[in-house]
């Protein structure tokens, strides 16, 4: 019975041993190496957020979306209560119309003063010429001067109660216009096209001014942030061609270009760094995905997914055959090349992981993977 048990053991252990050994291999056959003059770092896919807000206070009347759903540009996401806004709205729309009366009848009074001064200048013109024969008495010349400059003067006073109204007409139709805009900004519509992350407001309830109905993600940039050491940093030129891998797809790179370099160094965020290296100051760096390849994937886009984003240092550093794929021929406008680790694609254009077209250790000291089928820095790293 002993020696069964040991024989027993012993095969266990063999086959342990054999395990062991095959996944050794297999873990041996998934490391990458990254090669000299390229830069890598962790990162989160990342999107920046709008939060769609009412201008005005006023109540919810209408909410068109739910949390998760893809909106396009324009879009209509939710109607506020516009009713007294409207009401006022047509009390200014009343008020224009009886100021355009009023000034209608105040340009009448114009046509009637001219008329008066008309006839004043006229009737002064014959008493000048009969006082000059004596049919006239001087007294008469001077009544009829009389009468002429209060017509004048009747006439300017007509002219600046039409000024008057056309002025107060411009302030009518500039609150009516007013109104309308405060009726046409009571519906808010997605300023770009985006997901909706957060629903923070409902039917009935009442919003103050800047009051969030919703929290918009925009689908038009993004990207992912890594950080690196100012060795690194100071050679990452903006515009540069960079890499994504995340974890959801490792067989697929993707392409993007560094869109930012921070220039003050910063703590690395936790999420990045082991609490070790938390003291060392880094760069942040940001990789951009480009909008017409998010714009043909958009409804697979999902921020918070983890990766590692690749950048160069050494502008004449090639991309190793793991970090081209599909995606990086389209944006390169170049051909895939046949050697490439590109994965199958399945016909929903998902990749399927290949597992034996992976490039293999050298045996150096550059970075490699740590379990994963991409390497995985506990912050950032460079190759030298």
């Amino acid at each position: 019975m002993t020696k069964t048990r040991v024989a027993v053991l012993a095969l266990l252990g063999v086959v342990a041993v054999a395990a062991g050994g095959f996944g050794y291999r297999y873990y041996q056959s998934l490391q990458r190496t990254v090669p000299p003059g390229i830069a890598f770092g962790n990162g989160r896919i990342e999107a920046d957020e709008i939060a769609i807000a009412t201008k005005y206070p006023a109540r919810v009347a209408e909410i068109m979306f739910e949390e998760g759903d893809l909106v396009k540009s324009g879009q209509v996401l939710a109607r506020m209560d516009t009713s007294e806004v409207e009401a006022s709205e047509r009390a200014a729309e009343a008020k224009v119309a009886q100021l355009t009366k009023d000034r209608d009848s105040a340009q009448s009074a114009v046509g009637q003063k001219q008329a008066q001064l008309d006839l004043a200048v006229s009737e002064l013109k014959r008493g000048e010429a009969l006082v000059a024969k004596d049919a006239v008495s001087r007294q008469r010349v001077e009544q009829l001067s009389a009468m002429q400059q209060t017509a004048q003067e009747a006439l300017a006073s007509a002219n600046s109660q039409v000024s008057a109204a056309d002025a107060a007409i411009k302030s009518a139709q500039s609150e009516q216009e007013r109104l309308k805009q405060q009726i046409a900004d009571a519906t808010l519509v997605a300023p770009k096209t985006g997901r909706i992350l957060y629903k923070l407001g409902d039917v009935g309830e009442t919003l103050p001014a800047g009051g969030q109905v919703a929290t918009l993600l925009d689908l038009t940039n993004v990207y992912m942030t890594l950080f690196l050491p100012s060795t690194a940093a100071g050679r990452v030129a903006v515009g540069e061609p960079g890499r994504i891998l995340v974890d959801a797809a490792p067989d697929r790179p993707i392409p993007g270009n560094v869109t930012f370099v921070s220039p003050q160094a910063q703590f690395t965020p936790k999420q990045v760094e082991v609490a070790s290296e938390r003291e060392r100051m880094m760069f942040r760096v940001k990789v951009r995905i480009p909008p017409a390849l998010v714009e043909q994937y958009v409804t697979k886009v999902k921020t918070g997914v983890t990766g590692v984003a690749y950048v160069r240092t050494d502008s004449n550093a090639q991309w190793p055959s793991w970090l081209e794929s599909d995606l990086t021929a389209k944006a390169s406008g170049e051909p895939k090349s046949a050697g490439s680790s590109e994965p199958n694609s399945t016909g929903n254009g998902e990749p399927q992981s290949t597992g034996s077209s992976q490039p293999q250790s050298t045996g150096s000291s550059e970075p490699k993977s740590t379990g994963s089928s991409q390497p995985k820095p506990t912050g950032s790293g460079e190759t030298k």
